[in-house]
């Protein structure tokens, strides 16, 4: 039960996401100073990946590399931003989740704990109960052996007297 919901949750925050990003995008090809900054990250990402791909592909790698024009600098840097974003607030929400179980196993790790110690405590109990039992028996076991089966049901025995004269005890 609690997957499906985890995974609607996090479905619904990259929705809400996105259009964020989106915003995001559109501002930041706007600002002149922001704009001169994400040209510059695009073209460093641009020089990295193809240099990557060269290599991954068997290419010469000694080639210069041609800078992207301002325009598609500006669409792949919004873009990169954009998913960044996107890929961010999906990281904190599985930090955030992954905080909020381990603290529910800690919890619940400290219940166990303190079942464990109540057991403990009941059968320290239950075994002091016993000891006074045994303890107990042996005391009417020894009476008995001094005064017979009579003795510990207090059956009282005839006296030699009353049975001679016929008295019922």
């Amino acid at each position: 039960m609690v997957l499906p919901l985890l995974k609607l949750g996090t479905l619904v925050l990259k929705t809400l996401s996105k259009p964020i990003a989106s915003r995001l995008k559109k501002e930041a090809g706007k600002h002149p100073k922001f704009r001169k900054v994400i040209v510059d990250m695009a073209q460093a990402n641009h020089r990295l990946t193809t240099r990557m791909q060269r290599r991954i592909y068997s290419h010469a790698t000694d080639v210069e590399i041609r800078p992207l024009n301002e325009e598609k600098a500006v669409q792949a840097a919004v873009d990169l931003l954009g998913e960044f974003f996107v890929f961010s607030v999906a990281g904190v929400a599985l930090i955030l989740e992954v905080q909020r179980s381990a603290r529910s196993e800690a919890k619940k790790e400290e219940l166990r704990k303190k079942d464990l110690e109540g057991m403990r405590q009941k059968d320290e109990e239950l075994a002091k109960e016993i000891e006074l039992l045994k303890k107990k028996l042996q005391e009417l076991e020894q009476l008995a052996r001094g005064q017979g089966l009579a003795g510990v049901f207090n059956i009282r025995r005839p006296q030699a007297e009353d049975v001679k004269s016929g008295k019922p005890a």
